[in-house]
């Protein structure tokens, strides 16, 4: 039986990998994920959990002892923000081809330079492409949730992929919110045991992370890629399980009053919610408007997104990170990517915002549906256009 808590997200974090039953933690602290694996540490050290924790000297180190760990067989959890996701960026890209099946909490955060602790999604940007499943969480109940679906996803045979969770660095992490935490009991039904059958045995000797010629690499980079898509089937069943377990329930693409809509707007993370407070306000005045968010960033859902958005007439993206020298923000490059293959299709204008920690009001998305409605009558073919930019 759950029980209703207030309490930090971060905290919050740190349950549900108690509740896992993980094996081994290793982590280095970094605003502004430190007070996951600082709850972490002290769950360990009060014999709360049986498990072993590494306190080690980089994130290069954290990401590089799970790879470790993982490999062994024992269920490994890590965080990190920012420029320590750059870090681990190296030895990301071994664990993912390696298949081991490591969480993560990503605490988005803005990267140098100039150096700020603060949330935006330039970190989760840079690391798009390393092979992780990837899942974004708009609340603190879902950054809880989404976390115990992320062992099970990242577990199951069919899957074996490590999976990071993206939660707003601050807007969520420092956050206290009212939410429901499970029993042990049901945590166990929900998610089994790790067993590993590709695990580093003395009696069983078995080679990782060797080395490809020419002749074989384009081939494993293709089955990997194969099996990451392939991944999607898996997700879709965990989330459906939770569903029926706990009664939250979870898609790839979120809608917000979107099926009548003439105007979407785009948005990834907690900026959803402000997002649907503006929809609410234009609505009143009288403009169909909703807001469409992805859940599942890799492997994208391709299919799930165009049904959502193609009977739209305009889309509004809104990017928290910037491609610099790029022509949109690089959600908005997805999305109209995404779309291309559609005969009849939105017209979508890029906006980028919310970087380095600056606030997006629900005024700032009245703007973006005002301006993206004159940008699509009036065919102008503008890259993108920064949000509350002081010229």
């Amino acid at each position: 039986m759950s029980r209703r808590v207030g309490i930090e997200v971060s905290l919050a974090v740190a349950e549900a990998v108690k509740l896992a039953r993980t094996d081994v933690i290793a982590a280095y602290p970094i605003t502004p994920q430190t007070h996951i694996v600082e709850k972490l540490a002290e769950i360990v050290a009060n014999g709360e959990l049986d498990a072993e924790f590494i306190p080690v000297e980089s994130e290069h180190s954290a990401q590089s002892a799970c790879m470790g760990s993982s490999a062994v067989g024992a269920r490994t959890f890590t965080a990190t923000a920012g420029q320590g996701l750059e870090l681990m960026h190296e030895v990301m890209y071994v664990a993912a081809s390696s298949r081991l099946p490591i969480v993560m909490t990503v605490a988005n955060r803005a990267l140098s330079g100039p150096l700020s602790v603060w949330g935006d999604h330039s970190d989760v940007m840079a690391v798009r492409d390393v092979g992780w499943i990837q899942i974004f969480a708009e609340t603190g109940q879902e950054v809880y949730d989404l976390v115990l679906c992320a062992f099970r996803i990242a577990e199951d045979p069919r899957v074996l992929f490590p999976v990071m969770v993206h939660l707003d660095g601050f807007q969520l992490t420092h956050v206290i919110e009212p939410m429901f935490l499970e029993d042990q009991s049901d945590v166990d039904r929900f998610l089994p045991p790790f067993h590993y059958d590709l695990a580093l045995r003395p009696e069983k000797p078995v080679s990782m992370g060797t080395f490809a010629p020419p002749i074989i690499y384009t081939e494993i980079r293709k089955s990997l890629n194969e099996a990451l898509v392939s991944s999607k089937e898996i997700i879709l069943e965990t989330w459906k399980e939770f569903g029926k377990q706990f009664e939250r329930h979870y898609s790839p693409v979120e809608s917000y009053k979107a099926d009548d809509a003439e105007v979407l707007l785009f948005v990834m993370g907690s900026l959803s919610q402000t997002a649907m407070i503006a929809a609410d306000s234009l609505r009143e005045k009288g403009q169909k408007v909703g807001v469409v968010s992805l859940r599942l960033w890799r492997p994208f859902p391709f299919e799930e997104f165009r049904k959502a958005v193609s009977h739209v007439k305009v889309m509004a993206v809104l990017d928290r990170c910037v491609s610099l020298g790029g022509p949109a923000g690089p959600v908005c490059s997805e999305i109209r990517a995404a779309l291309y293959p559609l005969e009849q299709k939105p017209s979508v204008v890029s906006f980028i915002g919310g970087l380095g920690g600056r606030d997006v009001l629900p005024e700032h998305f009245e703007y973006m549906v005002e301006r993206a409605m004159e940008i699509a009558n009036n065919g102008s073919q503008e890259e993108y256009e920064m949000i509350g930019v002081r010229e």
